[in-house]
């Protein structure tokens, strides 16, 4: 799996925050974790100049550099990043840096840049292309809550993408009690590998809240053959079943007919190659049940006892979308 396969940790639909920038003359921090790549409009314009989908600051006429502190909405282990530079094309920076620290949930600007934050360099200066996609594999493997970009001397960044896998804080998870969404991305689950992601990615199942549109969501392209799609969830801590939401939320010419779950237990660091290995022993969860269009399913009863399961694997017949796919449990080990 390439780094950028991982969810990205910082995204505002996450819960990530650009916390503070040095300068944002031209273009604010908070489009850094939008969705997309950016949008261009030629003819828009704001009082300070050009209007730009991105963070830009204005060009630099004294020595140094520009930065934004970036508060994660999803802590954990960094594996690269994506400095994207989409549209800026003659005011792009001509280098870039990040830093990542460890800090409290609700840390300030002021002690984030001040003397009792310990920043360590994740990324040192590199080049950056204009108008591309700048990807940065990151090797450290501690689990970090903060970022800091840098970039040299100024001008613009589209976008900025801080890949990873999250690390929850399961004492506090499991000290808080109650059911937990084993497969939920704040709670470490993974979509791990799907058969078909044509309109949409697999991830999206995993992520906060409900959908937001249609493009919110894993949608198939249409079926013109025999067989039907699916996609393999890695639960964020090994666990047994004991509800489950199937959401086809703004799917109404588009849901799933049906679908079934199945669960598996598959040593840690399997090869993806693996995961569609005869050798595995899929047991049934949820036998095939009915959908219906833009609706929240939810299924107890009808759930097969077994586990406790690794992962687990969602099919639908014969295709469509699915906007969320909710796993309550109780993780292994812990009574029900």
């Amino acid at each position: 799996m390439s780094f950028d396969e991982h969810i990205d940790l910082a995204s505002a639909k996450s819960g990530g925050v650009a916390l503070f920038a040095n300068d944002e003359f031209f273009a604010g921090k908070e489009n850094l974790l939008q969705p997309g790549r950016g949008v261009f409009i030629h003819d828009k314009y704001t009082e300070n100049g050009k209007w730009m989908d991105g963070w830009e600051s204005r060009r630099k006429r004294v020595p140094g550099y520009d930065w934004c502190l970036i508060k994660l909405g999803l802590p954990g282990r960094i594996h690269g990043f994506d400095i994207d530079t989409n549209h800026f094309t003659g005011n792009y920076p001509e280098h870039a840096a990040v830093d990542a620290c460890v800090a409290a949930p609700d840390a300030t600007p002021e002690q984030l840049n001040g003397p009792g934050t310990t920043w360590t360099e994740l990324l040192p200066i590199s080049q950056l292309q204009g108008g591309s996609r700048n990807l940065f594999p990151a090797s450290n493997g501690e689990r970090w809550t903060h970022v800091r970009l840098r970039i040299y001397p100024d001008g613009g960044v589209a976008r900025f993408r801080v890949h990873g896998e999250v690390g929850p804080d399961w004492d506090r998870l499991l000290a808080a009690g109650g059911p937990l969404d084993l497969a939920a991305v704040e709670n470490g689950g993974v979509a791990v590998l799907a058969n078909d992601m044509y309109f949409s990615h697999r991830n999206n199942l995993i992520m906060p809240g409900r959908s937001a549109n249609m493009g919110d969501g894993w949608e198939t392209k249409r079926k013109r053959g025999p067989g039907n799609d699916w996609v393999i969830v890695k639960l964020g801590r090994p666990g047994h079943l004991n509800k489950v939401e199937v959401d086809t939320n703004w799917f109404k010419g588009n849901f799933p007919d049906r679908c079934s779950l199945e669960g598996a237990w598959i040593p840690e660091g399997a090869p993806t190659d693996y995961l569609m290995s005869r050798a595995i022993d899929w047991r049934p969860v949820l036998p095939e049940v009915k959908l219906a269009a833009h609706k929240q399913h939810y299924f107890e009863q009808e759930l097969i006892p077994g586990g406790p399961y690794t992962h687990i694997r969602l099919s639908i017949y014969p295709d469509g979308g699915i906007s969320r796919l909710r796993l309550w449990g109780t993780p292994a080990g812990m009574q029900a």
